[in-house]
């Protein structure tokens, strides 16, 4: 009776960092700068993907298909955030909350599947390079692309319409810049109980398995390239595939450390903490989009070749 009697939640608050103004401005210009630096360098690898037809092959689709997916995740938060910087009261619509819940769900959950697709993509061009054009044709690599983004989609749509069925009657206060769904789920007046677990199953599925078949792949790519006898082999075998390792270590180290960072026992302690988690969980989302492009361009000839190549051709035509 004392939950019926209660209004029910149109809106939520974002917390963010209200309780302290003077870093909300340091960092809007901080977060901004890196906005701008993902949308510029994740699009011009979309661009020389497009435009260059060297790069129309299975590696570069898929990096493509992640600069695309990099722009959408950070699209999906960043400006909600810094406009909650520039805002005295941050708030957002119930309605509004799960659109964005949904996108940055969905973005992630496909981010996982497609560094796996990328990591096979890897293996099969070290490990069985004859048959890489048979096994990596184009009626391969674009369904294994559509597929990481329907997964992505569908394991989203299972956690938002579980989330939004339940009843918010009571603190409408999400201590979180976005609608972080763990955020958002403390504020349910019911259990969620059925949430927890699945989305337990949803993070072995795109969490574990991906990490598990990456791990496996660069066990045999490893095995393969110490097989080749000269040194300078090695090195161009390895330099195929060290940025994709590269940006999967970031991706998942962050992750690591994000969940595997002990938690403080000092009371006292536990706002400096409670910032620090919202400042680690905001900058997690932005780190790997604006770091990839840049590694994918210092690590990858072909890419840096392309690069210049748009550059000049810009130069020229002006």
């Amino acid at each position: 009776m004392e939950v019926a009697n209660q209004s029910i939640v149109a809106e939520f608050v974002l917390l963010g960092l209200s309780d302290q103004p003077k870093l909300e401005k340091t960092f809007f210009v901080l977060l901004l700068s890196m906005y701008l630096v993902i949308l510029l360098g994740n699009g011009i690898l979309i661009l020389v993907t497009i435009l260059d037809s060297q790069l129309h092959t299975p590696m570069y689709f898929f990096l493509g298909n992640l600069s695309f997916l990099d722009i959408c995740y950070t699209t999906s938060s960043i400006p909600l955030i810094l406009d909650g910087f520039l805002t005295p009261r941050k708030t957002i619509s119930f309605s509004g909350c799960a659109v964005q819940m949904f996108l940055s769900f969905a973005m992630g959950a496909t981010e996982c599947v497609l560094l796996g697709m990328m990591a096979f993509d890897r293996y099969v061009a070290i490990c069985n390079p004859l048959r890489y054009p048979v096994v990596m044709s184009k009626a391969a690599y674009v369904p294994m692309a559509a597929s990481s983004w329907v997964a992505g989609g569908a394991n989203s749509l299972v956690q938002i319409s579980l989330a939004v069925q339940l009843p918010f009657c009571g603190d409408n206060v999400i201590n979180h810049f976005t609608c972080e769904i763990l955020a958002v789920l403390k504020l349910a007046c019911a259990d969620i109980s059925i949430n927890v677990i699945s989305m337990g199953v949803a993070n072995v599925i795109f969490l574990g398995v991906p990490v598990l078949f990456i791990f496996v792949s660069y066990i045999f790519i490893i095995t393969t390239i110490l097989r080749i006898p000269s040194a300078e082999g090695q090195q161009k075998a390895f330099s195929t595939c060290s940025a994709h390792l590269t940006v999967v270590v970031i991706f998942y180290g962050t992750i690591l450390f994000m969940y595997a960072k002990p938690k403080s026992k000092d009371p006292l302690g536990a706002d400096k903490q409670d910032v620090s988690d919202k400042l680690i969980s905001l900058f997690y989302g932005v780190l790997t989009p604006m770091l990839n492009p840049i590694i994918y361009s210092l690590r990858n000839k072909d890419v840096k070749v392309a690069v210049k190549k748009l550059v000049t051709q810009k130069c020229f035509a002006q």
